[in-house]
């Protein structure tokens, strides 16, 4: 693992081609005709403007909605765009050295397949066991495939975007808090996923 966000494990791809391939059938309109309705009738212009219009109005959720206008709006930065997603969300150096840290402990870690989210870095095996997002002011709100139970360090989250298998969760303010215990519970984390 290089740190650099390899996009998605082959489970996740599958979930995604599924959304996809399933959408007219639950939603009885095909991706093509979600796409000309949300081009001619969203008055919105920000993202998640437009997933609440798109679930207000016609009941989408998010994850068909991210389908519908990754296509609908390719040029906007999407999953795939996960170097741009990397670079627009770690701007903070106090917080991307952190993060470095955390990819440092992960390297030896087999199989490991960084994805890039608008929001957070996630790292999955064949699901995802732990993701972090920047704090205002420096360090990285750290979620772990884990109960808070496994560690004092630990806590329940609250209102987090990332996966819900991600039970617990830790502020990391300096890479110095990178340590072994800390690599220990990313390891157990990866054991579980």
């Amino acid at each position: 693992m290089d740190g650099k966000p390899q996009g998605l494990t082959e489970q996740q791809k599958q979930w995604f081609a599924s959304v996809r391939a399933n959408l007219e059938r639950e939603t009885g309109k095909t991706l093509e005709q979600w796409v000309e309705i949300v081009r001619c009738e969203c008055p919105e212009t920000r993202p998640k403007a437009r997933n609440d219009w798109l679930k207000a109005t016609y009941g989408i959720g998010q994850n068909r909605a991210a389908t519908i206008f990754g296509v609908a709006f390719p040029a906007e930065m999407g999953w795939d765009d996960a170097d741009g997603l990397r670079a627009a969300l770690w701007t903070d150096p106090a917080s991307a050295a952190v993060l470095e840290a955390l990819e440092a402990a992960m390297a030896d870690l087999p199989g490991v397949v960084t994805g890039q989210r608008k929001g957070y870095t996630a790292w999955s095996r064949k699901s995802q066991f732990a993701a972090a997002k920047p704090l205002k002011g420096g360090g990285v709100a750290l979620g772990l495939a884990l109960t808070p139970e496994a560690s004092p360090r630990l806590a329940e989250p609250r209102n987090e975007t990332w996966s819900e298998r991600l039970k617990a969760k830790l502020v990391v303010a300096s890479p110095a808090e990178v340590d072994m215990a800390l690599k220990a519970l990313l390891k157990t984390a990866w054991d579980r996923s």
